[in-house]
């Protein structure tokens, strides 16, 4: 018997398991927060994942497609600009909502997630979806990640302030636990890149965990601390207001500031998807290492945020695709089997689940 339109889910509605997966995770860190051994547990699971997550990053980037990438510096400079300089502007405008609109612990987590560096897989998938130029998306993404390590805590020092514990002994936790593994994975490449290439799902499930770890070992601290009567329901739904509109801004100037540029249309997809996101992946380890005990409500506005770029962008990257000059690049591509097979073996291994 068919089943009934009423019951079935709406197609344009992007729903992913994984979002459920991350408030379970909330949800079991409220009711069973990690706590003396266990806690130490946790937090040593989440540095190991994320570690393993970065050599995964490295092993995939061929040197050769790094250095191809670097041929084309209009586009990485202005994916860099729009993450590391019109997201933080923005947050610094979005000042004047404290403390009507943001709290100022709040706004602190706000600001931080316009410093983190973009994402990596879900700015390749979508771009591929698009039918944008994919390359360029994994150099862009791959570039931010680097770039941020060094930038993310420099920027968090100068324009969070006291709330952002910026040292040099946490640029080094950092460095160690996020570009010492992705160099790793570089220089293993020749003998583990092959296995990434046979078992495509294994970054996407490692991406997926080590977010999932780092979840709970934060929002567990964030329970015993018992900092959680900062945030009340009205707060919560004004900050994903505010999100709401800064996610509107940034993929509205990234496409049509692109398109000013005169970048192609491949380009400019690449540009809206990696300029306009920023990685729960990247993010999460540095607010750990940055905000300490305070990580959780660091990291909220961060995670909201995230879920939300992924359900905006999944529905902007069909409607891409469907596109007269996407229909137009994929006509080229029947037509060109060797381009084809190598775009797919560009994207093998990428998943639209996080980053």
């Amino acid at each position: 018997m068919k089943r009934p339109t009423w019951l079935s889910w709406p197609s344009w509605l992007p729903i992913d398991p994984y979002i459920a997966a991350l408030l379970g995770t909330v949800g079991v860190a409220a009711l069973f927060p990690a706590r003396g051994t266990g806690a130490d547990v946790a937090s040593g699971a989440a540095t190991g994942a994320v570690a393993l997550l970065f050599f995964l990053y490295g092993a995939r980037l061929s040197t050769r497609e790094a250095l191809d990438g670097l041929r084309n510096w209009r586009l990485h400079l202005t994916v860099l600009a729009c993450t590391f300089a019109l997201f933080p502007l923005l947050g610094l405008a979005a000042k004047g909502l404290v403390p009507y609109v943001l709290t100022p612990a709040l706004y602190s987590g706000f600001l931080f997630l316009t410093l983190v560096p973009s994402t990596v897989q879900s700015s390749i998938a979508f771009t591929s979806i698009a039918r944008g130029n994919v390359p360029a998306a994994i150099c862009a993404g791959s570039f931010s990640s680097l770039v941020g390590i060094f930038l993310t805590p420099l920027l968090a020092a100068g324009l969070i302030g006291g709330n952002a514990g910026f040292s040099t002994d946490s640029l080094v936790k950092i460095v160690l636990q996020l570009l010492v593994p992705f160099l790793a994975g570089q220089l293993l490449r020749r003998w583990v890149g092959g296995f990434i290439a046979r078992h495509k799902k294994v970054l996407g499930y490692v991406d997926r965990g080590s977010i999932l770890l780092v979840v709970y070992a934060a929002f567990s601290q964030g329970m015993v601390q018992g900092i959680w009567h900062q945030v009340t329901p009205l707060r919560l739904l004004a900050l994903l207001g505010v999100e709401a509109v800064l996610l509107a801004a940034m993929l509205t100037l990234t496409w049509y500031g692109a398109k000013r540029l005169g970048f192609p249309r491949g380009d400019r997809i690449a540009i809206q998807f990696a300029g306009s996101k920023k990685s729960l992946a990247g993010g999460l380890p540095m607010a750990s290492v940055l905000f300490g005990a305070h990580a959780s409500l660091a990291v909220l506005p961060l995670m909201l945020f995230h879920q939300m770029q992924l359900m905006v962008c999944a529905v902007l990257a069909k409607r891409r695709s469907r596109d007269p000059e996407a229909q137009e690049a994929a006509a080229a591509e029947t037509l060109s089997p060797p381009a084809r097979s190598a775009g797919a073996r560009t994207v093998a291994g990428t998943g639209t689940r996080s980053g």
